[in-house]
């Protein structure tokens, strides 16, 4: 075993603090593909629960095949080896079926965590924690920004829940590759170079190759606290202004969005107007500097962008989905799925059922109206409801239809959960599950 060095003693000391932070017992999923990055996280973690003795703490591990290459199954079968020597269970999880041409990177993503949080729940694990660095956070902050969407909202997060049941932790996100490197070759463990971290034909490799030549600048450019005190800000302007009705429409004081003009109000409006879209991205650029220009006009009128209607009347400002593309969805009994980004539907009854858009807003249109709502607003908002009807003869549609808040629902990084528990409260959804871990903000501004 090589000397420690001090990049080895930072890792050991990394795990250690981040245990730390466990409020109750719990099981942790590490996801392993068998780089250095997450095979140190594994073993540090490993090492520290053994030097802290903490018993209500216990380690699981996943690796994801995801087939793209020749090897990778060998690869897997190596790491569950190396988690075998150390007394921990393993699962592979390996992504069968149709790979996309374009966009695999992305596409690898969704599929990788959706396999991690199949394995979190037949493993019995309590959140997922992957070895994410902060060479992985300065790729990510440079490529966002290079796509427009600013600096402050760039970085990952250290703390993301999943699917609204895991919490994906990243505790490595402080430390550099070559310090988790020294670590496992002070160890005496190696790891798998991917040859895909070489191909320049992905993003984040020639994202890589220029920040080797730029030094750290860009790693100064994110702050992860100021982005927590940014969505309690914009949380605190939607709680005083935003009202939602039927699920439907969401309606703002005109006042309110006449002075919205600091950066926080303008991520609650546009967080707002992504949820009637059932949108997850925001608007682009120049579709926000359009949106921009029209409210700041101060005059009645009405907007399209994202899906949405910008409805300005003369006291308030409505917001609500336009009525075209309305897909339609076909359940079959205890099938749940997603309509139109908008709203998730499980079909509890026992025949099969179709969820489209109403072809009779008359009552919809009557409820808006009761709450309200001009009734130009309530005329053109109740057709874009969603509108369940039963495709058996014999049966009676029954369905559960919960609204769905499209930034959040899938990836929601724990420095907007203050905006985004907001939001969903708004819509009558209960509170996401609580992080197993302390704030860990709050843990770094002591």
């Amino acid at each position: 075993m090589a000397a420690e060095t001090p990049g080895h003693l930072a890792v050991l000391e990394t795990a250690k603090r981040f245990l730390s932070f466990f409020h109750r017992p719990a099981r942790l999923l590490v996801a392993v593909s068998g780089g250095s990055d997450s095979k140190g996280l594994l073993l540090a973690l490993h090492r520290a629960i053994e030097a802290t003795g903490k018993a209500d703490l216990s380690l699981a591990a996943c690796t994801v095949d995801h087939a793209l290459r020749p090897g990778s199954a060998d690869e897997a079968e190596a790491i569950a080896a190396f988690c075998a020597s150390l007394g921990i269970a393993h699962m592979v999880k390996r992504w069968d079926g149709h790979k996309p041409t374009a966009g695999i990177q992305a596409a690898a993503r969704n599929k990788r965590y959706q396999l991690l949080a199949s394995a979190a729940d037949e493993l019995g694990a309590t959140c997922i924690v992957t070895g994410h660095t902060l060479d992985d956070q300065r790729e990510t902050i440079l490529m966002r920004s290079e796509r427009g969407q600013g600096p402050g909202g760039a970085g990952m997060a250290d703390a993301t829940l999943y699917d609204k049941r895991f919490w994906v932790l990243r505790p490595f996100l402080g430390l550099r590759r070559a310090d988790i490197r020294a670590f496992l070759s002070a160890e005496g463990v190696g790891w798998f170079d991917d040859p895909s971290n070489m191909n320049m034909r992905f993003e984040r490799v020639r994202t890589r190759e220029r920040l080797a030549e730029t030094g750290d600048e860009v790693a100064a450019a994110w702050d992860a606290a100021s982005r927590a005190r940014s969505s309690a800000r914009a949380a605190a302007w939607l709680k005083l202004h935003a009202r939602v009705h039927e699920n439907l429409v969401v309606s703002f004081a005109g006042a309110a969005v006449a002075r919205c003009v600091d950066a926080d109000c303008r991520r609650a409006l546009l967080a707002m107007a992504a949820v009637v879209g059932g949108r997850t991205h925001p608007l682009a650029a120049e579709t926000v500097t359009r949106l921009m220009a029209f409210l700041e006009r101060d005059e009645p009128g009405r907007l399209t962008a994202g899906r949405v209607v910008f409805d300005r009347r003369a006291t308030d400002l409505y917001l609500y989905r336009e009525a075209r593309d309305l897909p339609l969805l076909a359940l079959r009994p205890g099938e749940a799925g997603i309509w139109d980004g908008r709203f998730t539907v499980r079909n509890v009854g026992n025949g099969m059922v179709q969820i489209g858009a109403t072809n009779d807003g008359g009552l919809q249109q009557q409820r808006l109206i009761a709450a309200g709502l001009p009734p130009g607003v309530a005329k053109r908002a109740s057709v874009s409801a969603p509108c369940v009807v039963s495709t058996d003869d014999n049966c009676v549609a029954k369905t559960d239809v919960e609204p769905r808040i499209g930034p959040y629902d899938t990836f929601l990084p724990g420095f907007d959960l203050i905006m985004a528990e907001m939001i969903a409260g708004l819509f009558g959804r209960q509170p996401y599950v609580r992080s197993p871990v302390h704030d860990l903000l709050t843990e770094m501004e002591r």
